[in-house]
């Protein structure tokens, strides 16, 4: 059975779920106390030596760590990922623009603002991660006014990624008022079979919905 170490704040470590739901895919789901610092352990660096959450642990032990892998990991041959070429790029680039230009702004900042004691460097650097996010929405908002998903013509794992913390940027400070097509496409998101929340997040072994 699949295994997934995860913790019920993280967007990445949401992203992993939202797919396997869509997949009706059995997982047993692990929860990490990552602001405890159990990411740090001997025995969690055995299976991340970078420390980090979500790392999703395959039947014959084999350990795939950072969100964006273990979507590409999960989708092959699935809907979710597109088998044409351009599409297939498109769809990774949108995910590299995920990792690069959104998640270290609109993620840090929410991280920043609702789970840490901000420290004085921190908050030096909150308006700059905030105009940053803002700046990524802005790019995503073009796409959406043109398009309705992101990488091809159905959604896919460059839409689950950047669904992510988009859902929940307000946590971060982003005002997505002004931003209509964003938030039309957070609801066709929502509106697809097998979606699943955020939180509350699973614990043990997660049945799919349809089973």
């Amino acid at each position: 059975m699949l295994r997934l170490y995860d913790n019920h704040l993280s967007g990445n470590g949401y992203k992993p779920r939202l797919l396997l739901a869509h997949l009706g895919r059995t997982y047993e789901r692990i929860e990490v106390d990552i602001l405890k610092g159990e990411t740090r352990t001997p025995q969690f660096l055995e299976i991340n030596p970078n420390g980090r959450i979500p790392v999703l642990v395959l039947e014959d032990g084999t350990c795939i760590a950072e969100s964006n892998a273990i979507l590409f990991f999960l989708a092959e041959e699935t809907r979710f990922l597109p088998s044409d070429r351009l599409a297939r790029a498109l769809s990774l680039q949108w995910m590299f623009f995920e990792q690069y230009s959104h998640e270290p702004c609109i993620a840090v900042a929410r991280h920043w603002i609702q789970h840490v004691e901000m420290t004085g460097a921190q908050r030096a650097q909150l308006e700059a991660k905030q105009e940053g996010g803002r700046a990524a929405l802005a790019v995503m908002e073009r796409h959406l006014g043109a398009a309705a998903w992101f990488g091809g013509d159905a959604m896919s794992i460059a839409d689950i990624a950047l669904y992510a913390y988009t859902h929940v940027a307000d946590e971060g400070g982003f005002d997505l008022s002004d931003c209509p097509a964003v938030n039309a496409w957070l609801g066709r998101v929502e509106e697809q079979p097998g979606h699943v929340p955020m939180n509350p997040a699973p614990a043990g072994i997660v049945e799919p919905a349809n089973a």
